[in-house]
């Protein structure tokens, strides 16, 4: 921790052949922190990626439609103007050495972090690991010491271009985030852990060439399948529930499951279900393929399982989805997903299940998943991964992904005023930030069920101790990954919840276009 007195002189070295766009996002969130004085050192330097991977990344944006101004695009050297440079000896002191390159030696009394993907240094890192199929770990190392660590996502796991772009995205937020643990900006806190890292050989150009040409295959094989089926079509599935739950079981029952009908021509998913008058109301998102739009439905339960069809009970202009319904103060209260209107919402039942009234919006200006809620420790805390979140005018170029950045809010009350972590975001990790259900008690630990996200939206679903939950940071254990098996078929699985009487989860395959289950009767 420092003390405060004097600024911190932060600089960053970048290799000046390749100045990006990532580099002005970065350049732009440090200089936004109090207590710093910012330089860069721009000559050419090592760890640039090869020639062809311009040209992979053009054959992609061609294909997909992408935008030629994300991350990864090119800028002159002169819009880093507005920084001083240094050199790497003449920073003064404090000082602390930012080297996305790798070819900054220690020196007496200058502090270097080094940025390492997989082990490696420099951008070429990155698109290696993701040529090699890797969730990426990104690291600041110091010597011997791991300062800060996650594990970086991405929705485009087919696409290079979109896929490196997202994990320079979080590489910026995980470098603000160790910096403010140093006392930079507001608040201090420990960020991450060591992660055991694979370092790949260097992205060679046979390999990009065989990317591009692997792409182009992918790509149309892709679109002909979707002529084929809607994919992914979630189901929910429940059983009774008179023994140990998953989390007790660490483990997937094969028997026991039933599922939630639909007609083939909408989905549903997220369950979250709730006791009510002896019963068990189970809310979820409906997702009609036609419209493209998800709206919160709900259905009764009984002693023999549901008791009809859900039928919509929440809609707006925008997709919603993750139902987060709880009781409390003598009402029935919800947060949904409307990460599509950039707003964390709170609603009120008027009629329950249905008549939900908006009462609050809790945070604004964010894209964030599956907020939920938890009362600990005399306060209320609100996790979600963030995709986005204002830090100027270069964040509309860069979005990142949705599933791979815990962020933390808390409030003297549910209905608010809600403050942001000093820390956020938390926790990098596509395997285990992005909340899949209600955080339960057990045997004197919290246990948030979490997604794990490696291979692909959803993919498997992971149960998560936390151990640390406080202004200062936060910080969590995996205890147990689920992954979808017999008793529940599927490629994906990613929500849990219960009641005493049912537990819940959800999971998804392909539907048939032109193929419709029989109407309900």
């Amino acid at each position: 921790m420092r003390d405060g007195t004097k600024p911190l002189r932060v600089g960053v070295r970048l290799d000046g052949r390749a100045p990006r766009r990532w580099h002005l996002r970065l350049l732009e969130a440090l200089a936004a922190l109090s207590g710093l004085d910012l330089f860069v050192a721009r000559s050419p330097g090592p760890g640039g990626l090869p020639a062809n991977a311009a040209l992979l990344f053009a054959v992609e944006a061609r294909l997909r439609r992408l935008p030629g101004d994300g991350p990864a695009a090119p800028v002159p050297l002169a819009a880093l103007a507005a920084y001083p440079d240094f050199g790497v000896f003449d920073l003064g002191q404090p000082g602390l050495v930012l080297d996305l390159c790798g070819d900054v030696a220690p020196a007496s009394g200058l502090r270097v972090w080094r940025l390492t993907f997989d082990g490696t240094c420099g951008e070429a890192g990155l698109l290696a690991s993701l040529l090699a199929g890797r969730t990426p770990v990104a690291a600041l190392v110091e010597g011997e010491r791991v300062a800060a660590a996650g594990r970086l996502g991405t929705e485009s796991l087919t696409v290079m271009r979109a896929a490196f772009e997202d994990g320079l995205v979080r590489t910026v937020d995980l470098i603000r985030s160790a910096l403010v643990g140093e006392g930079i900006g507001e608040g201090v806190g420990a960020h991450g852990s060591p992660m055991a890292a694979v370092a790949p050989a260097g992205p060679s150009r046979a390999a990009i060439g065989l990317r591009a040409v692997t792409m182009l295959a992918r790509t149309v094989a892709a679109r002909l399948h979707r002529l084929g089926y809607r994919t992914p079509h979630w189901r929910v599935g429940w059983r009774h529930l008179a023994g140990p739950d998953l989390i007790d079981l660490r483990r997937l029952p094969d028997h026991g499951w039933h599922d939630l009908p639909d007609d083939g021509l909408r989905f549903y998913a997220d369950p979250f279900p709730i006791a009510h008058g002896g019963r068990t109301i189970l809310f979820v998102e409906e997702y009609p393929h036609a419209t493209g739009r998800g709206v919160i439905s709900a259905v009764a339960f009984g002693p023999d399982g549901p008791e009809g069809v859900p039928v919509p009970v929440l809609e707006e202009p925008h997709h919603l989805s993750y139902p987060f319904v709880f009781e409390r103060d003598g009402a029935h209260w919800m947060i949904p997903e409307s990460g599509a209107a950039g707003t964390v919402d709170l609603y009120r039942a008027t009629a329950f299940p249905g008549g939900w009234v908006k009462q609050a919006t809790l945070v604004s200006g964010v894209t964030a998943s599956d907020a939920t809620l938890l009362e600990h420790g005399g306060r209320w805390w609100l996790f979600a991964t963030v995709r986005e979140q204002g830090l100027g005018q270069l964040e509309r170029a860069a979005r990142g992904a949705y599933s791979d950045a815990l962020h933390l809010w808390s409030a003297p009350d549910f209905r608010g005023p809600w403050t942001p972590h000093p820390r956020n975001p938390v926790l990098i990790d596509f395997a285990a930030a992005r909340p899949a259900g209600r955080i339960v008690a057990r045997d004197g630990a919290l246990i948030r069920p979490v997604q794990d996200c490696r291979r692909g939206y959803g993919a498997a679903l992971a149960l998560a101790r936390i151990d640390r939950l406080d202004d200062g940071g936060y910080a969590q254990t995996v205890e147990t990954t689920l992954r979808a098996g017999p008793g529940f078929p599927g490629n994906r699985l990613h929500t849990l919840n219960r009641t005493d009487a049912f537990e819940f989860i959800d999971g998804s395959g392909a539907s048939p276009r032109y193929w419709r289950r029989r109407p309900y009767s």
